[in-house]
């Protein structure tokens, strides 16, 4: 996820922060201090108020993060890699490299996130209980307690709603696969049922906002509802997206699609020939870099934006480039869906292809692009197009 920065490691796993987190944990704890327990417990302090509202908006997160957790957890222990876990304003998101190879794999998984949810619900009520009992009744600490696990609960519900990629659409789309033996056909189901209840959330948030019915107008969770909405429906489809892609590629190699005749560039080739030779002339977006003992590694336009333009004319490529150990490549063999989720997984436009320990081309995303672009245009596809908004 774009815009985000690493503050650790959790059992092994990054934990990551988007900006958009901030954002929400400031509106969060503002809404708490100044709106939600004012209204329920007049008599604190204004400090008590605001200490409170941060100690819930963080533990509110806290909670979200165990929750990915669980579904990360689950994920590893069937042999899944977990490339890390962002919190951001809607919640989290675990990066988890490929998808369940059976139906009861993604059940499970799915369903460990709203599980947890639940557990942790049951485990702050019992201690609001118990603290009930000790004779607090309008103290923070019971305050706090009280809308952790309200708002646990609340998470898991939310999660388990059945449309794709929500955790209940997952396991929707787990039980449907089981049932059809067919991915295609209960990603199809499961994301349109995403794409319904993101247009659900989106029309009853305008409502909201407008104030129908009559009497239960709130512009702050209209606009709330309408956020939510819309990130539903971006992701569902996004993954009807991915679905097409992965279909029109099925049974594709990387050498079918790789540029053959890759351009390479001696590693003293100062940037500034490379630039006006080969980014500017013939619109490369990165370059492989060699010598006579094959390949040292590759260099981007991106490269060479971070140094200063005086300095193209003397600074030779193997000084910006991406050294070869620390490259991912594939094999022009290997599937051509598997690489491209490898360049998604990564942030990566293009990758080097090899063939018996050597350079044999060079896979970018322009490639495939054009690819579909053309078989689209032709009317060729393998499976008809999902009907996705723009």
């Amino acid at each position: 996820m774009r815009g985000s920065f690493n503050i650790g490691r959790i059992l092994g796993i990054q934990i990551g922060i988007n900006y958009t987190w901030i954002f929400a944990l400031v509106l969060f704890s503002w809404l708490f201090a100044r709106g939600t327990f004012p209204a329920l417990f007049p008599g604190w302090s204004l400090s008590a108020y605001w200490i409170s509202g941060i100690v819930m908006s963080v533990m509110l997160f806290v909670s979200v993060l165990i929750h990915e957790i669980c579904h990360s957890l689950v994920a590893r222990s069937r042999g899944m890699k977990v490339n890390s876990i962002v919190l951001f304003i809607f919640g989290g998101v675990s990066n988890i490299q490929g998808e369940p190879e059976r139906p009861w794999v993604e059940f499970i998984m799915a369903g460990a996130g709203p599980a947890s949810s639940l557990i942790l619900g049951g485990v702050f009520a019992l201690i609001t209980y118990l603290v009930r009992l000790s004779g607090q009744t309008d103290t923070p600490l019971l305050a706090i307690l009280f809308y952790l696990a309200y708002i646990n609960v609340l998470l898991a519900i939310f999660n388990i709603i059945p449309g794709f990629p929500m955790d209940g659409g997952r396991v929707l789309r787990s039980i449907i696969w089981g049932a059809t033996h067919s991915l295609h056909t209960a990603t199809m189901i499961a994301g349109n049922l995403g794409r319904f209840f993101g247009w659900a959330f989106i029309l009853f948030g305008v409502a909201n906002f407008f104030g129908i019915p009559a009497g239960f107008s709130n512009p702050i969770n209209g606009v709330w509802a309408i956020l939510v909405g819309w990130f539903l429906l971006h992701a569902a489809d996004s993954s009807l997206r991915e679905l097409s892609l992965q279909e029109h590629l099925e049974g594709k190699h990387v050498k079918e699609l790789m540029d053959r005749t890759p351009e390479c560039v001696n590693p003293d080739t100062f940037i500034e020939t490379i630039l006006h030779g080969s980014f500017i002339q013939r619109g490369r977006k990165a370059l492989p870099v060699c010598n006579d003992s094959g390949l040292l590694g590759i260099v981007t336009l991106s490269d060479v934006k971070k140094i200063p333009r005086d300095a193209w004319s003397n600074t030779p490529v193997q000084t910006i480039m991406t050294p070869g150990d620390k490259l991912l490549t594939v094999n022009q063999d290997d599937d051509l869906n598997a690489a491209l989720s490898i360049m998604a997984e990564n942030g990566l436009n293009q990758m080097p292809v090899t063939g018996d320990g050597r350079l044999v081309g060079l896979l970018t995303r322009a490639d495939v692009l054009g690819y579909l672009h053309t078989r689209h245009e032709l009317g060729i596809n393998k499976h008809p197009r999902p009907t996705i908004s723009a």
